[in-house]
Formats: C-alpha cells, structure tokens, sequence
C-alpha cells in the first residue's frame, strides 16, 4: 500500500511538505506541488481523505445545501459556487434540501458530520428560530442565503424581494395597468410572502384596492402556473396584467393565456421573476427580475472564508434585482 512517505522520498520532499499540498495549507512553491502530484501519480497513491478530516478535525471542504436541484437559477449558483471554492484549493461538497424544513436541516447536520469548514445554507423553508439555533450550536461557520435575520445580519446574505416585487408592480402600473393579478409562489415560504407583499405594498401605494379574486397560490412550477392562471381566468375578475411569482409559472400562464383566447401582449402583459435563459427566447420575450445570484454565492462564500480564518465579519448589504423589460409588456388601459 503507497504511503504518503513514499511520495515525499520519491518527490524529495518531507512528508510535512506532501501533507501541506494535499490540504491546500501554508506556502508551497508551485514547481514542488507540481512533484508532489507527479510523484503521486507515478505511484498511484490516492489520499484518504476521509481519515486526514478525522485526523485534522477537517475535511478541507465547503459544504453547500441547496433547497433543490431543480432548473438553471440553483445551476448558475453551483457553477459560481464550484468554480470559487475549487480556486481556493478547497473541495464543495453539494446537498439537496428537498423543499422541506426537516430536509434542509439534515443536510446541514450531514455536512457538519463531515467535518466542512463553513456550510453554506440556500434556504426557503427553515424557520427563524431553527436558523439562529443552527448558527448558535453548530460547531463549524454557517452562511445563510435566501433569508434576512435581523439578529445575525453578518451570517447573511440575502435579496430584497419585496421591493423588487415592489418595482415590477409600479411599473406596470406606470405604463397604464391598474388591473393586475398575481400568481405567488409556494406561500408558506419567506420568499413567496415577501414577493406577494410587494405586490400589495404597489397597489397601496398607487391607492389601488386589492382584489382577492385576482391573487392565486402557486408552486414555481410550470404545470403550477398554468393551472393558477386557469383558476385566475374562471373567477371573471378582468385582468390586464399578470405578476408570476417566477418565470416557469410565467410560462405555464402563457400557455393558459393562449388557450382561453389571450393575446400577449396585447389582451394580457406578463411579467416574471429570476430571468431564466430561456426568458428572453420566449415568445413574446418575457419581461422578468434579474437576481445576481453569482454575485449572491461570491459574498457567501467570501464571508465564509473569513470565518473560517478567524476573522471578524461585518453585515452585508441586501442585494437588488434589476428589471429586465422585454416584449411582454406594452402599455395598458390607463396609459396616458
């Protein structure tokens, strides 16, 4: 069986040295990590990881859990994330919450259990209480995205939903529509009530009363928005604009739309939330919010980092969205 001694005397180097290449620590020349990964090669020798985290009450690792694997918003925020810790010389360890509060908090517990050094948590259903439990008890460095706790602003990095909700109502009200429905996303989730009170803090503002028969529950998917622009359809309340809480509803409500007779965007003008690749290609281009969810998972992962090392760690601004308006929007009744 190869050791690591046989690779530090067939790369001339100490065994101290061979442990420092393989846990990315302290300062080593390029051209002698180089032999040292020659040297393994040659003799085949493959680290027992799994042993050095036992050892070194560390797995040189970041521990990621995501509420799904589902779709290209989680793919960009991955790619960002492998991409940032493969650089650091670390290795990202990825796991799947399941849409579930109970999920998700395995998975942390799970990454925990593998000795991570920062566990970065994407959450959507986990409560207030069980976040702030987590970071209290845990004994490795915890970064939360998706969620505002007021009590551990620096363990946070978030996304001003309901104002980016806020913003697409406005406008859409500004171009002259003042009948405007609105499918959410699941709603028992932090998300979804945030974006639904945007929406009403809109109409509010813009002295709009709401309308109860134009609000449907959705479940971010394309089936679920289809289905919840069909109930939106049977209540008779008129509508000249649609707000889906996201864009895979935002295209099951076109379908719905064109089923019932619906010109877009003529008869109807939509407008989505997350920006999708395929958004733009659609027909009529949606008109969505754009999340900068790479540079989300940099600062994540940045303030992670600093964690680990022991340094102090300052609250993060709240990120904004940006309004991208394509085809799927033209002025409506009320423009004047």
């Amino acid at each position: 069986m190869i050791t690591m001694l046989d690779v530090s005397i067939r790369a001339g180097v100490s065994k101290a040295t061979v442990s420092r290449v393989l846990n990315g620590t302290g300062q080593v020349k390029k051209s002698t990590r180089d032999a040292v990964f020659k040297a393994m090669d040659e003799l085949g020798y493959r680290p027992n990881f799994l042993a050095q985290s036992l050892a070194n009450k560390s797995s040189n690792s970041i521990g990621l859990v995501v509420s799904n694997f589902d779709g290209p918003y989680f793919g960009r925020l991955l790619r960002q994330a492998a991409k940032l810790i493969e650089a650091s010389g670390k290795h990202l360890i990825v796991t799947d919450g399941h849409d579930t509060p109970e999920d998700e908090l395995q998975a942390v517990q799970l990454l925990a259990d593998r000795r991570c050094d920062a566990i970065i948590l994407y959450t959507r259903f986990m409560s207030e209480s069980a976040l702030m439990a987590l970071l209290d008890n845990l004994p490795v460095p915890v970064m939360i995205i998706n969620r505002d706790l007021p009590q551990a602003r620096e363990r946070c990095v978030f996304f001003e939903q309901q104002q980016a909700a806020f913003n697409v109502v406005d406008y859409l009200i500004r171009q002259g529509h003042r009948d405007i429905a609105c499918i959410t996303g699941p709603i028992d989730t932090p998300t979804a009530q945030a974006r639904l009170a945007g929406y009403r803090q809109a109409l509010a503002h813009h002295h709009i009363g709401l309308v109860d028969a134009r609000v449907t529950y959705g479940d971010s998917s394309v089936p679920g928005g289809y289905h919840s622009c069909k109930t939106l359809l049977q209540t008779g309340a008129p509508f000249s604009a649609l707000f889906a809480s996201n864009d895979d509803m935002a295209i099951g409500a076109m379908k719905a739309l064109n089923q019932a007779g619906k010109r877009l965007p003529q008869d109807v003008s939509l407008f989505g939330f997350d920006d999708e690749p395929s958004a733009a290609y659609l027909q009529p281009a949606l008109s969505t919010v754009y999340l900068p969810i790479d540079a989300m998972i940099e600062a994540a992962i940045t303030q992670a980092f600093r964690l680990i090392n022991g340094e102090s760690v300052q609250p993060l601004p709240p990120f904004t969205g940006e309004l991208k308006l394509r085809e799927s929007v033209v002025p409506g009744p009320y423009a004047s």
